[in-house]
């Protein structure tokens, strides 16, 4: 008996030992948009512009990827900067989104001749001078044949992607740049070709679909099968600037999603001002002779909504909603309500319409918490005696020329408020509040909006 055991345990370890397994995990974001209202939100009083702002919030996440990817729905052609109808954004919108933890950007979309062969090919100048990953459009043919498909490489990983467009909002390309457009025949020729690439998946983005449309057209379905059939595992869509249904088939291993939505954009109605997160994670078992398979282990989205107040100018900010659903320190009541009713018409949508894809059941992220921040101390006041400051570990902590008494990093956001309306009423601090840090760095109220309340 002990001899079996010991052959079972010798023939478990080595077949242990035989495989090696890795995980990569992707992020997919939509539509990427500068119009006029966001491009005057950045401008800074003594020139330039800066982003930083914008994206400080969903970074942490995208960070979080091992690879991560977006739709740059735009050109950086230069000044003049300018959105709808053709847009041309500033070259800090590139350098805010490699920062914040983009990898690789796709650039073929109706939006991709806003400046005609200039706008072409200067954006894809200032991309390359950041090196950041891109594909979609490109100077000329060689220049294609050369670096088509784009061949990623993260984690032991390697995987193909591909990207087009159904057109070009009827702007004629000037040779000798090449755009990719949806033509099943090309596509086809090029699924073949990334498979002398050996990757170990294939991914297709495609700009397709009718605007605000929240269902994907039968086109849409019929070229997502086509490039499944001819070699993708994943398929990508945006362009609706509203969400559509993601689908896992796990019996297959693939996934469609039409649809993301609107990453951040200056499009303010219902359902437009904002989109999701797609989560998938591709998991490699490589075994002892070389061999690997590679399967998708799990997708989820997380759902962003897009905040901006009316001022002048309006400031925008990318919201997790995870994050800032149930906030009540940083927005005001009318802001509150509208990513309430994004959530909600989302979350109906998807959950009504999706195929074993659910939100993420992700953590907060682990830098979001809360300290209480008394003020400074009334000379009057015998700190010292006051035990509910003690129970509470407030402590002081030295501001500017004064001590600010301040609480202990509160993880629960229930238990800070709790703690809160107990020092309000057993201690003389009644304007005590409440401030949340998030990524670490002390978070103010976000600029109001002018029909928000308190």
């Amino acid at each position: 008996m002990r001899k079996l055991i010991f052959f079972l345990f010798v023939v478990g370890a080595s077949q242990a030992a035989a495989q090696d397994t890795t995980r990569l995990s992707l992020l997919f974001v939509g539509d990427i948009m500068q119009h006029d209202s966001q491009i005057r939100a950045a401008k800074l009083e003594k020139g330039g512009y800066d982003y930083n702002e914008c994206f400080q919030f969903v970074k942490p996440l995208i960070e979080k990827a091992d690879v991560a990817i977006g739709n740059l729905e735009l050109t950086l052609a230069g000044p003049p900067h300018k959105g709808y109808p053709q847009f041309s954004a500033p070259d800090e919108l590139a350098y805010t989104l490699k920062e914040s933890g983009f990898d690789v950007l796709v650039t073929a979309n109706n939006h991709s001749l806003d400046r005609r062969k200039r706008g072409l090919e200067r954006t894809i100048k200032v991309l390359d001078s950041l090196n950041i990953p891109h594909t979609g459009t490109f100077k000329d043919s060689l220049e294609r044949a050369q670096q088509y498909p784009l061949l990623v490489e993260k984690k032991g990983f390697k995987f193909s992607l591909l990207n087009y467009t159904y057109g070009t909002n009827g702007i004629p390309v000037t040779k000798p740049n090449v755009i990719n457009l949806i033509d099943t025949t090309q596509i086809k020729v090029d699924l073949e070709k990334a498979k002398t690439q050996s990757p170990d998946f294939v991914i297709v983005f495609m700009h397709w679909g009718l605007e605000y449309q929240d269902t994907p057209s039968r086109e849409q379905r019929s070229v997502a099968n086509f490039c499944l059939k001819n070699g993708a595992q994943l398929v990508i869509g945006s362009h609706p600037h509203v969400l559509q249904q993601f689908e896992w088939d796990q019996e297959n291993n693939t996934v469609v999603a039409y649809s993301l939505g609107n990453f951040v954009s200056g499009q303010q109605s219902r359902y437009r001002d904002g989109g999701s997160m797609l989560w998938v994670e591709m998991e490699k078992t490589t075994e002892l002779d070389s061999t690997s398979n590679v399967v998708i282990k799990n997708v989820a989205h997380d759902l962003a909504w897009v905040y901006r107040n009316f001022e002048t100018p309006k400031k925008y900010f990318i919201l997790p909603v995870k994050e800032f659903e149930s906030d009540s320190i940083l927005m005001g009541k009318t802001s509150r309500e509208l990513l309430k009713v994004f959530a909600e018409d989302s979350r109906k949508l998807l959950s009504s319409k999706n195929k074993n894809v659910n939100e993420s059941e992700r953590q907060l992220i682990e830098s979001d918490y809360y300290k209480i921040h008394l003020g400074s101390a009334p000379d009057t006041i015998q700190i010292d005696s006051l035990a509910v400051l003690s129970f509470y570990n407030i402590t002081p902590s030295q501001r500017n020329d004064s001590l600010e008494w301040i609480s202990e990093p509160i993880y629960d956001r229930e238990v800070a408020e709790a703690a809160l309306s107990d020092l309000k009423t057993n201690s003389p601090f009644k304007e005590a509040k409440l401030v949340w840090y998030y990524w670490g760095r002390r978070q103010n109220a976000l600029p109001p909006r002018k029909d928000d309340a308190n």
